[in-house]
């Protein structure tokens, strides 16, 4: 079914196989996915082929600045027939959620997201109401060079699982779209491979892959490297020490295995870590290069 998955997304998401399975594996994972890049590199297209190929519904939320959280989470109406108010559930009541610009909203919108991405529940006026089964969010973010955006605080960093970037595709990928279809006819063609309760089976499957201790000893080692080293700002918590064990056990699970190994590690590192941890270079600013440090500096193996 994964390789199914990763075939059928092919077919839109060209020349970018590894950042579709760490999307995958994201998602597998019961985490929150960040992809941060230029506008136009293809993130509303990852997001909307995700949601077509997993049979998963969908909604896509833009934000800008003057968007509020009754505009996401929903809002009670009332009613002059019945003489109450009800409530109309917003658009986050939906199994794959984008967040599209997410740095373009206030602190105040953006922090709307944070019960719904860590409990999978929202809270409104005193009642609690379950989301949807499976629910993943992915947020885009520009560049905060880019006029009109708004830093993400650590806290809601944090809550993401991974961050990624799609990045220019290859001459020949570029070559492809602009030989090929538009991207929207061509989503609506793709085939679901997959559905819902199947996709919450695996999720649960991810927590059963094996940890033996060597790489259990592997992931702590480069957790307190994070805390000990003072070119970082600050180390990893231990969210991001669960956070890089079960991407590690969804990205064997992806690639057909019931065990984890050093690679599964290493290979979903930057996308785990990069976003928690800030390196400071040489002159004292700040560079998002944390995991190349780690994997050059933290042994695989015990001394």
């Amino acid at each position: 079914m994964i390789s199914r998955v990763i075939q059928e997304a092919g077919k839109v998401i060209l020349g970018k196989e590894h950042q579709l399975k760490l999307s995958i594996s994201c998602l597998f994972a019961q985490g929150n996915l960040l992809i941060e890049d230029l506008p136009g590199m293809g993130k509303t297209t990852l997001s909307q082929v995700l949601a077509q190929v997993m049979g998963l519904s969908y909604k896509r939320i833009q934000f800008t600045s003057d968007l509020l959280p009754a505009d996401i989470l929903g809002i009670s109406i009332y009613e002059k027939e019945t003489g109450t108010f009800q409530f109309r559930p917003g658009p986050v009541f939906s199994q794959l959620i984008l967040a599209d610009e997410i740095n373009r909203a206030t602190p105040r919108t953006q922090s709307a997201l944070l019960e719904a991405m860590e409990e999978k529940q929202v809270t409104l006026e005193g009642i609690t109401r379950p989301l949807p089964r499976p629910f993943f969010v992915i947020a885009t973010q520009n560049p905060s060079s880019q006029m009109g955006t708004f830093l993400l605080p650590e806290s809601q960093l944090d809550r993401f699982l991974m961050r990624i970037c799609l990045g220019y595709p290859t001459k020949q990928a570029e070559k492809s779209l602009l030989r090929g279809q538009d991207s929207r006819s061509l989503i609506k063609r793709l085939d679901t491979v997959c559905t819902p309760e199947y996709l919450i089976e695996c999720q649960s499957a991810i927590h059963t892959l094996f940890l033996s201790e060597s790489v259990i000893d592997y992931i702590l080692r480069l957790v307190h490297f994070t805390r000990e080293y003072s070119g970082f700002i600050c180390g990893l918590s231990p969210r991001g020490s669960i956070a890089i064990a079960r991407s590690a056990q969804a990205w064997a699970f992806i690639h057909g295995r019931d065990h984890v190994l050093p690679e599964d590690v290493q290979a979903i590192l930057p996308a785990v870590v990069d976003h928690r941890v800030m390196a400071l270079s040489n002159t004292g600013e700040k560079r998002e290069s944390a995991s190349a440090l780690l994997l050059a500096q933290v042994p695989v193996t015990a001394n």
